[in-house]
């Protein structure tokens, strides 16, 4: 191992010294506080929307399948790279850092080509086959939003890619200050593009879409900038940059597990659009704004995910047991915890969450008792999330990506359509608790075969915890 490998920053770096809990806390708050933030301008988005019609609404939420695949894309990749990072930084190789985060912006440049490519080929015939018969005002509304979402998608993936680079290496307080920056912006500039403001336009449905747009890229410029002026652990420079097939590669193993586990998400909500546009489009309204108020009670548990990944990974990387159990026992707790209060709000406040959405009674009369069905899978959902994380963390995310495929794909699209066809629409959300419970038992068999063949022949390590 040559002398710059073994350099001080690795040896002091904070996820191999920090004691778990405070680390813990260190890692994830900032994360936590930066998603909720970042959920909470989603849900402003559809509030602003439905203000305009129950159609944008529907038109808006329609969108979410292309919307998940480009978000999973970003995620997914950011996960093979993080995971990546951190364990050669807890091996101390920080040429080898420097060279995954240089590959990994080349993935990402490519991923852009690719969506904008889908920005002007697919979006189209992507909602005629949602909304076959459907109100046409619906399709034109939706074309307008993802198409401008999608062709200017590089502001979401340098975000991303920025941002992971810093959480990599324990920067979470700077990553949390991007997402803030570009969440603040999208919520001011959502009733000024909406409703024509301020001299600006009213661009309605169009104008969510472009204060997304700006608001992402405000998030990538206060990554960028936190990473020039605080990451000294990687420095991306591309002078004589030539692809490395098996850096790449290794990013795809940990990373494509994830991707298709997201993406495995847009199939659903796509199939379950078509299953319930089939009742009427105030169904698949009721739907988007469960999407919408899920990923509110979501977004923290993700970003604890965000905040625990790089730990574990650092300390498989270190070989450190102690710090890997303490950091999975104290994960699954807060996970319980933030999961559980959107159980009580779907449970008793549903029409209160409704109501945010000027929801009609037609609405309310579907939306109800939805929310109170679907409510029931948050008691099992916090298990399944963070088993997927150590999954992913110890190079074991094809687990992740069969649990998410037998959860969305194999039990709960055929169960949500043979309900349809047997009670109808009031039944039609069971679908996702006996989902739940088919995640829960699959991730338990998992989880026990992971701590068999890896974590338990890991030494205990460090006595700091």
């Amino acid at each position: 191992m040559t002398k710059e490998n073994t350099s001080a920053p690795a040896a002091e770096n904070k996820m191999g010294t920090m004691p778990i809990g405070k680390l813990l806390f260190n890692m994830s708050l900032p994360m936590m506080i930066s998603m909720l933030v970042q959920a909470l301008y989603n849900i402003v988005d559809s509030i602003f929307v439905a203000k305009l019609s129950e159609n944008a609404l529907t038109a808006v939420s329609l969108a979410f399948p292309l919307q998940t695949l480009l978000i999973a894309v970003a995620t997914g990749t950011g996960v093979g790279m993080n995971a990546l990072l951190s364990r050669s930084l807890g091996e101390h190789k920080f040429k080898e850092a420097n060279k995954i985060g240089v590959n990994a912006a080349f993935l990402y440049f490519l991923s852009y080509l690719i969506f904008l490519i889908l920005g002007f080929t697919v979006v189209k015939p992507f909602y005629a086959s949602q909304i076959k018969g459907a109100d046409a005002e619906i399709m034109e509304m939706g074309i307008e939003y993802l198409r401008t979402v999608m062709i200017f998608s590089f502001g979401l993936l340098a975000q991303i890619y920025f941002e992971r680079l810093l959480t990599s290496t324990g920067k979470t307080l700077f990553s949390m200050t991007s997402q803030l920056c570009g969440a603040l912006t999208n919520i001011i500039l959502d009733p000024i593009m909406i409703f024509g403001l301020l001299g600006c336009p009213a661009m309605g449905v169009t104008g969510a879409a472009v204060a997304t747009v700006i608001g992402q890229c405000v998030a990538a410029v206060v990554a960028f900038t936190c990473n020039h002026k605080f990451n000294t652990e990687i420095k991306i420079r591309f002078q004589g940059f030539r692809p490395d097939i098996k850096i790449i590669g290794t990013i795809y193993a940990i990373g494509v597990p994830s991707i298709i586990m997201q993406s495995i998400g847009s199939v659903m909500t796509y199939s379950m659009n078509r299953i319930l546009i089939a009742f009427s489009s105030t169904a698949t309204a009721v739907f988007g704004v469960y999407f919408k108020l899920q990923s509110f009670f979501f977004m923290p548990v993700f970003g604890l995910n965000n905040g625990i990944t790089p730990i574990i990974a650092f300390n498989y990387g270190a070989q450190n047991r102690k710090r890997m159990i303490k950091t999975i026992k104290l994960s699954l707790i807060t996970a319980f915890c933030l999961t559980f209060v959107g159980f009580l709000s779907f449970e008793l406040i549903p029409q209160v969450l409704l109501g945010m959405f000027n929801a009609s009674e037609d609405m309310l009369a579907i939306g109800i008792p939805a929310l109170r069905i679907i409510g029931v899978h948050y008691l099992i959902a916090w298990f399944c999330i963070i088993c997927g994380t150590v999954f992913q963390a110890l190079g074991k995310a094809v687990y992740s990506m069969i649990v998410s495929i037998l959860r969305q794909l194999v039990v709960l699209i055929p169960v949500a359509y043979l309900l349809s066809r047997i009670g109808g629409l009031h039944v039609v959300w069971w679908c996702f608790p006996i989902a739940e419970v088919a995640s829960l038992v699959v991730s338990l068999t998992f989880l026990f075969s992971v701590n068999r063949q890896i974590i338990s022949k890991i030494p205990d390590g460090s006595d700091i915890l």
